[in-house]
């Protein structure tokens, strides 16, 4: 029968005739400079793996001031980007002995709030956050505190924080620069809401760069930002609108992929046929793309970079929590890649 009792410190001690504290100082490493002898530590060492002792990480947390669990808050897990994501953070933290809390915010601020005082009161170690936000001021509280803390995916320009991101203004850039190297000039843009996250900020203005660069005029009647509560209808409704105007595009430029998911459903209930009616780029990719008929071209996000960059980062800052000088801010920015399939049309 297997023993389901825990294993405890007492135990140990018990067994070898010594105190706890003289076991506690050895398994945590403080063996030699507590004067305990090499023999006695190999004792306590051996028996503790013999009987497959594991300490108790909340009280070793007390003790060290830490409770070995970090946060991380996504704006929506629903999203297969922020899933991937939270599954890589989540490995990453295993292999540093820390458990994981993962939350959504459901692009709600205030429920942001709510779970980053959650976190806080559970006296996380750390938090990995990608913000809702359109201010800064729960990031300048974090910063004047010295908490550590990593945002992901989406940042701020007007403060300096610890931070991994991607390229996205070059990924879209290197998009749209795709669909116009295949003959296009009438080329919309679909922006997810909340519009004013960082992403979507860099991501319209790759599109717009990239017009600039081949003389291709700006037109706002192709610059939509479609609210993400019911991005069918909307997107049916917006191109509904351009074939009754007769001012179609030829191709979309899609910032997200759960956009670009809803513009592929309106796209095909409106009896229009990929490429040959409308072209279409996504910002994301997700295994669908590569499935769908015809697959989408999309750009490409490096997740488990992201994720073990951040983890990485975070721990540097948990490590240096108790310095008074908090180290320098960390700002990664990753490469896209963009995998080109069949959903741009060549027009001649």
């Amino acid at each position: 029968m297997i023993n389901s009792k825990k294993i405890s410190l007492a135990d140990i001690a018990n067994q070898l005739g010594v105190s706890k504290t003289l076991v506690s100082m050895v398994l945590n490493g403080k063996g030699d400079e507590n004067g305990i002898s090499k023999k006695t530590q190999d004792l306590v060492m051996e028996l503790a793996k013999e009987l497959n002792y594991k300490p108790n990480q909340f009280a070793r947390g007390l003790r060290m001031g830490r409770s070995n669990t970090i946060g991380l808050v996504v704006s929506d897990i629903s999203n297969p980007f922020y899933a991937r994501l939270a599954r890589y953070v989540e490995d990453s933290v295993s292999e540093s002995c820390f458990n994981l809390i993962i939350c959504s915010s459901d692009e709600n601020p205030k429920k942001e709030l709510t779970l980053l005082e959650l976190l806080v009161d559970k006296q996380v170690d750390g938090i990995i956050l990608s913000s809702t936000f359109d201010t800064i001021d729960h990031i300048k509280n974090f910063e004047d505190n010295n908490f550590p803390l990593v945002l992901i995916d989406r940042t701020y320009n007007n403060i300096n924080t610890h931070k991994v991101v991607v390229d996205n203004r070059l990924g879209s850039f290197e998009a749209v620069e795709h669909i116009i190297n295949n003959g296009h000039k009438r080329i919309a843009a679909f922006v997810i809401s909340p519009a004013h996250i960082s992403t979507q900020v860099d991501r319209l203005e790759g599109y717009k760069d990239a017009l600039k660069k081949y003389s291709i005029p700006l037109n706002s009647y192709y610059q939509k930002v479609i609210p993400r509560e019911d991005i069918y209808r909307n997107s049916m409704q917006i191109i509904n609108q351009w074939k009754s105007d007769k001012i179609m595009p030829t191709a979309i430029f899609v910032t997200n992929n759960q956009l670009a998911i809803g513009c592929l459903e309106a796209i095909r209930d409106l009896g229009l046929i990929i490429p040959r009616d409308l072209s279409i780029v996504s910002f994301d990719d997700i295994d669908l793309f590569r499935l769908y008929n015809p697959p989408i071209t999309s750009v490409i996000q490096p997740i488990l970079s992201i994720a073990r960059n951040a983890v990485e980062i975070l721990m540097k800052c948990i490590k240096n929590k108790e310095n008074i000088e908090p180290i320098d801010k960390i700002h990664k920015c990753l490469q896209t890649n963009m995998v080109i399939r069949n959903s741009v049309r060549k027009l001649s």
